[in-house]
Order: structure tokens, then sequence, then C-alpha cells
């Protein structure tokens, strides 16, 4: 039987297939992983849900939770748009026995592992090198030409920073990395 309140976190580059990875992790039910909902500031679209999709919170209310340290991690994504991991979420999960799994950036990967240390083991995410992933963005169709820049300068800095994670997985077949993923996770809920 798989031992409950440990933490996963996922990051990875843009185009590394990262999502994908994560979405087949929580269809394990024997991983017993929760999904965890972050905390943003923008405003609710017509389908989403508070405390579904994000915790939705003011402007004011957000940057009041930053002051009084609430937040494993945030970042200030767009000019006043910040989102951001919230701890008693966080506990809340942890209390009901849960394991908790973070799809976040490098940043808050670093910040949530450090938080949590050894409860918590942090996976890197990235293709077999950055043109591959350039290709999967462009593919998507999804960004725009300067968000495309972005992302790819973006890329490097984070292959960089992913070093710090517990496990780098490089992600050249979808179906070995699945594998991986799901070994490496399986045997630190074991411990």
């Amino acid at each position: 039987m798989i031992k409950s309140s440990k933490i996963i976190i996922v990051s990875g580059t843009s185009g590394s297939g990262k999502t994908t990875l994560v979405n087949s992790l929580i269809q394990h039910d024997e991983l017993n992983l929760v999904f965890s909902v972050s905390a943003c500031s923008r405003a609710r679209r017509p389908l989403e849900k508070n405390g579904s999709q994000y915790i939705f919170l003011s402007l004011k209310e957000f940057k009041n939770k930053i002051k009084m340290g609430e937040f494993l991690e945030w970042e200030e994504v767009y000019p006043n748009h910040f989102y951001g991991t919230l701890k008693s979420s966080c506990d809340k999960l942890l209390i009901k026995g849960h394991n908790i799994l973070f799809d976040v950036d490098i940043k808050g990967a670093l910040s949530i592992k450090n938080y949590f240390k050894n409860q918590a083991r942090s996976i890197f995410v990235q293709p077999s090198d950055i043109e591959i992933a350039k290709e999967r963005l462009i593919n998507r169709n999804t960004e725009s030409a300067e968000n495309l820049t972005h992302r790819i300068k973006k890329m490097k800095q984070e292959v960089i920073l992913g070093k710090q994670l517990d496990y780098q997985l490089i992600n050249d077949d979808l179906d070995c990395a699945k594998s991986s993923i799901y070994n490496y996770v399986k045997s630190f809920l074991l411990l």
C-alpha cells in the first residue's frame, strides 16, 4: 500500500509534454494523487467554478495573502495577474491523506521543494532538444510570434534551473516518458 501525504512537483519547459505526463499520472488511482488548485487574481471566466479550476481572489486579497506569507509560491504572470499556491489548500489535502501533484513553473517547483523538503520529489521534464520543443509549440498554434520567442528564450534558463530538481526526464518518446515518470513517482510514494 502506498503511504500518503507526499508531494510530487512536475515542472518543465514549454513544449516538453509536461501537462500530458501530469494528466497521465493523475489517472492512476493507486497513487492517491490530487491535483493542486492554484489561486489567481484574474477574473473568473464563464464556465469556471471557484475552487475547481482556480481559487479566484481579488487583486487586493492576493496581495494581502502575499504580505501575510500565505503562499508556497506565487508569480505575477502579467501586470496585476497573479498566480500562486496557497499553503492552506495544501494543508487541507495532506490532512485528508492525499498525495499532492503540482504542475508549476521552475521557480515554483524550487519554492515548493524547499518548503516540503524530503516530503517532496521534484521532476523536470524536457524534450531531447530545444528545436523539438520549438516545433511542438509552433504546431500547437496557440502562441503569438512574440510569446513564442519569449518561451524559447525562457527554455534555456529553465533547463539550467531544472538541473536542481530531483529527477530530470527527457521526453523524446511519450510512452517511455509516461512509464518512467510513473515508476519514479510510485517508488517515492512507496518509501
